[in-house]
């Protein structure tokens, strides 16, 4: 448990939009009465230090309102969240990823913060449009992104050019990347196989699926067929047995480590499929310089994710105070500085240039340059994950490691996959 300590003085607030959450006390009443919101998070200590600043700068300029802050690992937060909501005391503000936001807002713990969308207290309109509607759920505006990030393709530089291997580029083929993967495989000696295998992967497989025109869900169901994820297990055994990927067991060390644990900097694999904005964290764990492109394909494919969200509470007192302090971490250009990129890339398209202006690490303004550079090739976003993506997404690593090892078919794979997926999404 952090707590910030503030001095409760009179200021008044002026908010745009009515309540929509609980009684706001004070709104309407008396503007200067003091005002405590709980807000609940996970990270690490450093996450925690910015999101306190900011935090703190918001009392200094509404000095009635203060904070009672709680942050934690991410092992076990949405079991907390979740355990704090059905006993109807979920924090004021609290952070989500999309693999909580629709079952918490479809379970009611999420604050509808369309009125204060539509009357622009709380401003989205410098966000990339797809990045302000993938908070949406239901048609109600669940959650804010802090921050936005898009599947990246990482890649080792160094071995590369010791290799004499030509980097690989935004908007390559998938089959053309395959070759390529291939290439450095070979020219290696088989030291190191060109890329991860992302077939357990379902960012990779969303991507790749968006670029045949479909989507990985149909808002309550799967967005696709077995004959699709035929192809997708296909394309990658492919890949395996042309010897572009590294064994079962290295590519199951993949899928079961974390960013800092990843192929690409363990040097078991030229490449490996993660996140733009670890492009930073990725290149602390090793000497050598990494590289950072578009999943293959056309870049269509790919959309502005929102990395994480800020969401207040159905049953918060103060709504109104609830969507100010959300608008000043995505809109005020102070706070943008103070948070940098740890969460991903700033919301706020006017923001950026000032962000990066503040940054020091060449790999942070590497991300953030590609970022601005694909946003405009962004496709629609789809809508967030439904309800039980978290057991979907555990399920596509059982069954493609299935075919890893050589113990199903892509086709029985497949099959397996969809016989067993959509029950998790009821």
């Amino acid at each position: 448990m952090r707590g910030l300590a503030a001095t409760a003085v009179a200021l008044p607030l002026i908010f745009g939009a009515a309540a929509c959450g609980g009684d706001d006390s004070g709104s309407g009443t008396d503007p200067n009465e003091p005002v405590e919101l709980s807000v609940f998070w996970w990270g690490d200590d450093s996450r925690a230090e910015t999101t306190k600043k900011v935090l703190d700068a918001y009392h200094t300029a509404h000095p009635n309102v203060t904070f009672v802050t709680t942050f934690q690992g991410n092992q076990g937060y949405l079991d907390k969240l979740s355990t704090q909501a059905a006993g109807g005391n979920a924090p004021d503000i609290f952070q989500l990823d999309d693999n909580m936001l629709s079952e918490l807002a479809e379970r009611k713990v999420t604050l509808d913060l369309t009125p204060y969308v539509e009357d622009k207290s709380l401003d989205l309109s410098k966000f990339p449009e797809s990045l302000a509607k993938y908070g949406v759920v239901e048609e109600k505006q669940a959650g804010v992104a802090l921050a936005e990030n898009t599947p990246g393709l990482i890649y080792n530089k160094t071995k590369l050019q010791e290799l004499g291997v030509t980097e690989p580029t935004t908007g390559i083929t998938w089959e053309a990347f395959i070759a390529w993967a291939n290439d450095v495989s070979k020219k290696s000696g088989g030291a190191l196989p060109g890329t991860m295998d992302p077939s357990a992967d379902y960012k990779a497989l969303w991507v790749w699926l968006r670029q045949q025109g479909k989507e990985f869900y149909n808002g309550k169901e799967l967005g696709f067929t077995a004959e699709d994820l035929t192809k997708w297990f296909e394309l990658w055994k492919g890949a395996r047995d042309s010897g572009a990927t590294p064994t079962a067991d290295v590519i199951h060390e993949g899928n079961s480590s974390d960013a800092a644990k990843q192929l690409v900097v363990t040097g078991k694999a030229a490449t490996s499929w993660v996140w733009s904005n670890q492009l930073a964290a990725l290149s602390k764990n090793t000497k050598d310089q990494l590289g950072l492109m578009a999943y293959p394909g056309d870049p269509k494919g790919q959309w502005a994710r929102a990395s994480m969200y800020w969401s207040g509470s159905a049953k918060t007192k103060h709504p109104d105070v609830v969507a100010d302090v959300i608008s000043y971490f995505v809109n005020d250009a102070e706070a943008a500085k103070t948070l940098g990129i740890e969460r991903g890339i700033t919301p706020n398209l006017d923001l950026r240039p000032q962000v990066e202006a503040t940054l020091t690490d060449a790999n942070q303004k590497a991300s953030l340059a590609f970022e601005t550079e694909i946003t405009p090739k962004f496709g629609a976003a789809p809508t967030p994950p439904p309800k039980g993506h978290a057991a979907v997404r555990t399920l596509l690593v059982t069954i493609a490691e299935t075919v890893q090892y050589g113990k199903a078919t892509p086709a029985q794979a497949a099959q397996d996959f969809m016989s067993q997926a959509q029950s998790k999404l009821a």
